[in-house]
Parts: structure tokens; C-alpha cells; sequence
């Protein structure tokens, strides 16, 4: 017996800057038929919602449309709902029947029609509420970005931001009010920036010229991170995140994080990564490093001590352990770790790397022995001066 899905009590309406004009028949209806209307101010006076209108609370939260569950609601979000919208998260608190979805032209599609560039070659990103520093992974000469900004003061921030970072040259469209009888783009120099009259909702379009960005490949150089000494050395660290073997949307337990620097290049492929220090100095350093490559929504940092810091974690699709390996650790990881997980650890000390290679034999996997040497001043010649050797043992749980 076919039983009739019931009709959705929420409706999320996408809506540019023309308003009314630019909903379709069922949006009309939708807001018509609507005991109550969410969304922020622009958007309440956009549609007329008057005394049906509820601005979203501050703090944000989606308490308030759930607690209308019954009623017939509308929910109000700039252009496609779920591009940087409300629309995903409404979507995760309510069953696929409780809602239905009618998004409009994002902010991001009119500009690329504005500036007729391909949005399939161009990042998008919404910087509402996120630092300029998200920009880092993507710097490069020739690279393209739309980016949805915060008020009226923020595109002057972004050109000041892109000229400290070297960036000057790049140019910037400014796009107020896309879509609406308020639309303005003007177009400048990062460094000559100079508009004081920008108004919002606005978004950027940036072609950025400057110097090269950072390398996609494994081993960023060690002057990348903020350090005291405590760093996986760049050739090393390569070997490791090859090893570590980092794909989008993974997760990686850093383990003893020092500086962060496996951690940093696991997020700067795509991952999540939670770093685990137990020096309260180190911590600082991560979370500094984080910021500084605009991967603080990526890079979680726990101080504390393995295994007790790993308890509340979500589960890890690898693991690296820099030094300090413990065969009470490794039994906890090979206990609590799922089949697929890559386990990663390096050993520098005679007795590390007996424990390696006593698990090496027992589990399987390879066991790599790294022995390095760089160029340096010998009396007026040169000669090779060797670092420490390291042990590697990687395998999959």
C-alpha cells in the first residue's frame, strides 16, 4: 500500500536582490500561505513579511524555526540556500518530507555572469564571518576568486590584506547589490584602493597577481611554520605525508603535534586534522600556524596527552605519531582504530626504533630507515653534514 509523503511545514526561498519580482508562482504562494517568515532584516523588507517577519535571533541559531515545527514557515536565504546558506543545516536537524527548497540565482553565479568568467575555474568563497586568511592555500598569480563579503568596509580590508600579503597588483571588481535596482560594479587596484561609499550585501571578484603561492606538493618548506625547533624537517615530512597518504575530507590524529606542520599539510590537501600537544607553549604555536594558512576551521588543536586526548575524537582514517611512540599507544590505537586506518611513526631513538620494528614484524607494513645529509661550510669548502636517522613504520590497521 503506497502511503502519500505529508506536505512539507518549512519552505526555503531563495531571493536576490529583486525581491518579489524575481520569485517564482510557488514562492509567491509560499510566502502568502506563511504564518511566519524568517530571515534577516533586508530579506524580511524585501517580501513585505510585516508582522508575520522574525529576524534571526543573535547569535544565529535555528532554534527558533524549529520550535514553529506544525506551522506553516518560510525561511529567507540570499540566492541558492545551500551555497553558503541555511539551507544545509536546516536540512541536517529535519527529515527529507518536513521541507522543500526553492533557491534563486547565487551571488556567485550573477557575478560570474557579470564578469564572464567560467564558475567552474573560479573558487568561491563566503567570508561573512571568516578571515581573510582563507584566501592563503589559493594565493598565486592569475587565480581567480569571487568572495562574498561582510559590510561595506570589507572590500577596502581585503585590498589592504592582499597588499601586505604582496598582492597589490591584483584587481578587484566590487559588486554591490547584484541582481537589484541598487547594482553597482567598479572595478581597481588592490593598492590603489579608494572607495568609501560601498554598501552592502556586496561581493568581490579578485584576479590576483603576485608572487607564487604555496606549493601543492608534500614538504612545504620549513620557514612556513612558526617553530622552536620541534618541526618535522621538510624532507621527512614529505616522506610522511606520502606515507600518511591524505585525501579530501579525511581525518588525521597528529599525535605529539610540536608545530602543527604534518597537521597544516594534511589540511592544506583537503583534510580535517586534530593536533594533540601536551605543552600548553606548543599549542599556541599550532593554533598560530593554523591561522596563518587560513586553516583554523580545519585544524583542531586538543592539548593533552595521548591516549587520554583521543576519548571524544571522531574516528581517524590515519594516524601520525612524530616521536614518542609507546608500545601502550600503539596497543590503544590498534584497539580503537578501524580497518583502513593508516598508522605513520617515526622513531629517532635506539629504543623507538626497536618498538618499530618489533611491530613492524608482528603487523606487517613497511619499515623505512631515512638517513639525510645537506650541504654546509667545511674550512673554505663544503662537505656533507648528516641529521639523525629515522625509522619510519607505516602500515594499515
Amino acid at each position: 500500500m503506497l502511503h502519500s509523503r505529508p506536505d512539507p511545514w518549512l519552505t526555503i526561498i531563495g531571493i536576490g536582490e529583486d525581491g518579489m519580482a524575481g520569485l517564482s508562482a510557488a514562492g509567491h504562494a509560499a510566502l502568502t500561505q506563511a504564518d511566519v517568515i524568517f530571515g534577516g532584516p533586508r530579506h524580511l523588507a524585501l517580501v513585505h513579511a510585516g508582522e508575520k517577519g522574525r529576524p534571526w535571533p543573535v547569535p544565529f541559531s535555528l532554534e527558533p524555526v524549529l520550535a514553529e515545527r506544525g506551522r506553516r514557515v518560510v525561511v529567507l536565504a540570499s540566492g541558492d540556500p545551500f551555497w553558503f546558506g541555511a539551507g544545509s543545516s536546516l536540512a541536517a536537524r529535519l527529515e527529507p518530507g518536513e521541507w522543500i527548497a526553492q533557491p534563486a540565482l547565487s551571488t556567485f553565479s550573477r557575478a560570474a555572469n557579470r564578469l564572464g568568467w567560467r564558475l567552474e575555474q573560479v573558487t568561491c568563497l563566503g567570508l561573512h564571518a571568516a578571515p581573510f586568511e582563507r584566501l592563503v592555500p589559493l594565493l598565486g598569480p592569475d587565480i581567480r576568486a569571487i568572495c562574498l563579503l561582510r559590510d561595506g568596509d570589507a572590500p577596502r580590508s581585503l585590498a589592504q590584506w592582499l597588499v601586505g600579503r604582496g598582492y597589490g597588483a591584483s584587481t578587484l571588481h566590487v559588486m554591490e547589490a547584484l541582481g537589484g535596482p541598487r547594482e553597482r560594479i567598479r572595478s581597481v587596484i588592490a593598492a590603489d584602493f579608494a572607495f568609501t561609499d560601498v554598501a552592502a550585501p556586496v561581493a568581490v571578484g579578485i584576479t590576483l597577481s603576485g608572487p607564487p603561492g604555496l606549493s601543492r606538493a608534500s614538504g612545504l618548506p620549513d620557514s612556513t611554520f612558526v617553530h622552536d625547533g620541534q618541526i618535522t624537517r621538510r624532507p621527512v615530512r614529505a616522506l610522511s605525508l606520502s606515507a600518511l597518504a591524505p585525501r579530501p575530507g579525511e581525518i588525521l590524529w597528529d599525535i605529539g603535534a610540536g608545530s602543527g606542520s604534518i597537521s597544516a599539510e594534511w589540511c592544506l590537501a583537503g583534510g580535517e586534522a586534530f593536533a594533540i600537544e601536551i605543552r600548553a607553549d606548543r599549542a599556541a604555536t599550532i593554533h598560530a600556524n593554523a591561522t596563518a594558512l587560513g586553516l583554523e576551521h580545519r585544524l583542531r588543536v586538543m592539548e593533552g596527552e595521548a591516549p587520554a586526548a583521543l576519548a571524544d575524537l571522531p574516528d581517524a582514517d590515519a594516524v601520525f605519531i612524530g616521536g614518542g611512540a609507546n608500545a601502550a599507544m600503539l596497543e590503544h590505537l590498534w584497539t580503537v582504530l578501524r580497518p583502513g586506518a593508516r598508522i605513520v611513526a617515526n622513531a629517532v631513538t635506539l629504543e623507538t626504533e626497536a618498538l618499530l620494528g618489533l611491530w613492524h614484524g608482528q603487523k606487517g607494513g613497511d619499515l623505512l630507515r631515512i638517513e639525510l645529509a645537506s650541504a654546509a661550510p667545511l674550512g673554505s669548502m663544503r662537505g656533507w653534514c648528516p641529521a639523525r636517522p629515522i625509522v619510519q613504520w607505516s602500515v594499515t590497521r
